[in-house]
């Protein structure tokens, strides 16, 4: 298994309660495809450099996992599809 990166960026009006379901969302997709979640740093709320949707806030969370190319794979799917969900970078760690 490989370590992976990925941050992502949420919407910054969801409540405390929906950021963190967003969160266990992620970190379970990793955990019931065989893979291990090694840390999620929450950034907080930060300015973005240009506007996304009309915003200029999000809401920035770093997450460091170990798995399989299949749960990249997916997480990259999943963020994708979801709108609360900016934007989201999964990058290979050596």
């Amino acid at each position: 298994m490989a370590k992976y990166e990925m941050l992502y960026l949420l919407n910054n009006d969801l409540t405390d309660e929906a950021k963190d379901a967003e969160i266990t969302k992620f970190e379970g997709i990793v955990t019931s495809m065989g893979g291990n979640v090694v840390s999620t740093d929450k950034w907080g709320t930060k300015k973005t450099a240009y506007p996304i949707r009309f915003k200029n806030e999000a809401y920035y969370v770093l997450m460091t996992f170990e798995a399989n190319a299949e749960v990249v794979g997916e997480l990259d799917r999943i963020a994708g599809i979801d709108a609360d969900v900016y934007r989201r970078i999964i990058t290979k760690l050596n």
